[in-house]
């Protein structure tokens, strides 16, 4: 709301005010903490607490901010705003997980997990210290459902760590509502569940592995102490699965595909752990196969097999040499980037992983580099990076982005044509037709050079280097079709979304099912790789 009082002074008394307030506020920005300079900088005066929350329209109630972050807010109340703004420049350093900031970053920007709790175990009894020398005795209880042990505990957030392995997620949006609600002091399950291994006392390390949004959202507050429920020497194979199921079959929140795969393969982890145990293995030993691992856990098998291709998935996903994944929203809720997550497991991983499991050792050939699911997920970051080069990099606009485009388009907007292309191009059902015709020319190449290839594990072959420009050839000649900028489709065949077969059919003969023209003619590969 508009401040009478600021629209009733005169300039040299607004000038004044704003000497005023950036006296009190030392120079800086009371959002972003940054250095003001008066005459310099283009700074707003608002309410501290908004006037619909009862805030004076008085300076008392004023602060003085950078117009950027004043405008770009998001809280109306500038105490929460000032909040957020301090996790967005945590999260803009953030270098524990690659999609954002995790609790282990928001812990050491305000002085936790630098210590560990000095405890000792005596019968059911845990007694702790903390504050230097205080002594805290509680009683260890048994969960009557898993009978695993735990106790509660108020402890300083010195002594408690991120477990990055049970719970790989990036602290979300949704941090932002728990912050304003802990801070207008309306109290929640807040308490975190965090896990000690009772071999590492007297000294042992807090885990927290639920709740980091909650935990995130009270340090974020200034708090320093945290409500845990610890277990002692818990079970992780159980762990695991319950944080899985948490964010999945029982989910309140839902975990996006991106991280079910992430820790699919950190279980996977733990079943080769549990492998090597049960069989006597040295702790580096790789002599075992997929197809052992799977068939060790009776029972459990099809979650297993599911774990080793999540493994898969999640190296190429966050391969560091993968150029595609800067456009892939793994969050599916996004609208700056063209692929979805889930875009790219029903195209490029349901069509290239190899998803029968290997009888070859674990390291067979990792020693010359010939080891066939590293071939597999290398060739796969290859090719992503290649159709990145090709169709998005310099040409995708994030700023643009893919909210309502067709609509855009439709009513004459003046979209850049490549990023027309690209956005276009990125359409599930589209990458999924246009994506099997790659594999079809691998296929071919291989059958041409009479090789006879398994076509279910295709990546796993080594390709030739004129495969590869093969590939090149065909994704340039692909990106230059003219349909991907006529913007007259935009009311046919790209208005709404279509299915595989609609696409298939324009692929093979040029026109829609309903009969609009997209193509002269269907694609002929051997002409595509054609330079």
């Amino acid at each position: 709301m508009a401040s009478l009082h600021l629209n009733s002074l005169s300039k040299d008394e607004r000038a004044a005010l704003e000497k005023q307030l950036w006296d009190q506020q030392n120079g800086k920005c009371f959002i972003s903490g940054k250095t003001l300079t008066l005459d310099l900088d283009e700074l707003d005066i608002d309410h501290i607490i908004p006037s619909r929350d009862n805030g004076k329209d008085d300076p008392s109630n004023f602060a003085l901010t950078l117009a950027s972050y004043n405008r770009s807010k998001q809280a109306a109340d500038l105490r929460v705003a000032r909040v957020l703004a301090r996790f967005d420049q945590i999260r803009a350093t953030a270098d524990s997980d690659d999609r954002g900031a995790n609790l282990n970053d928001v812990l050491k920007a305000n002085g936790g997990a630098t210590g560990s709790l000095r405890g000792k175990i005596e019968d059911d009894q845990i007694t702790y210290i903390v504050g230097g020398d205080n002594k805290v005795a509680v009683p260890i209880h048994t969960d009557k459902l898993s009978g695993m042990r735990y106790f509660f505990a108020v402890l300083p957030i010195a002594a408690v760590h991120h477990d990055e392995k049970i719970n790989p997620r990036p602290i979300g949006a949704n941090v932002r509502g728990l912050v304003e609600e802990f801070f207008k002091g309306r109290p929640q399950l807040q308490i975190a569940l965090g896990w000690i291994n009772s071999a590492e006392l007297p000294e042992a390390r807090v885990s927290i592995f639920d709740g980091q949004h909650k935990v995130t959202a009270q340090i974020l507050l200034g708090v320093s102490t945290l409500p845990v429920r610890v277990f002692i020497d818990p079970n992780f194979d159980v762990l695991l699965t319950t944080n899985t199921n948490a964010g999945t079959t029982l989910r309140q929140v839902a975990f996006d595909k991106s991280v079910q795969r992430r820790l699919g393969s950190a279980m996977l982890l733990d079943r080769i752990a549990r492998y090597r145990k049960d069989k006597s293995l040295p702790e580096d030993d790789e002599s075992f196969s997929e197809k052992a691992i799977v068939e060790h856990f009776k029972g459990d098998q099809r979650a297993v097999t599911r774990y080793v291709l999540d493994g898969i998935r999640n190296a190429i996903t966050y391969s560091p040499d993968n150029k595609l994944r800067d456009y892939i929203d793994n969050s599916g809720k996004g609208h700056e980037k063209p692929f979805s997550y889930s875009t790219i497991e029903k195209t490029f991983y349901s069509k290239f992983i190899g998803s029968s499991m290997l009888e070859t050792p674990w390291n067979y050939r990792s020693d010359v580099g010939e080891n066939p699911r590293t071939i597999e997920v290398g060739q796969i970051v290859r090719l992503m990076s290649l159709i990145a080069d090709k169709i998005y990099v310099g040409k995708y606009d994030e700023e643009i982005g893919t909210a309502k485009l067709e609509n855009k388009v439709q009513k004459g907007a003046d979209v850049a044509e490549k990023h027309l292309a690209a956005f276009r191009m990125a359409k599930e059902e589209i990458v999924y037709c246009w994506i099997s015709y790659i594999g079809k020319i691998i296929e071919n190449h291989f059958l041409m050079m009479g090789r006879v290839v398994d076509n279910e594990k295709l990546f796993q072959y080594p390709f030739p280097e004129q495969l590869w420009i093969n590939i090149g050839c065909f994704i340039d000649n692909l990106a230059r079709l003219p349909m991907w900028v006529n913007r007259d489709a935009s009311l046919t065949i790209f208005g709404g979304r279509q299915t595989y077969g609609f696409w298939q059919t324009i692929f093979e003969s040029g026109s829609s099912p309903t009969g609009h023209k997209a193509m002269p003619a269907g694609l002929n590969i051997m002409e595509m790789i054609k330079p």
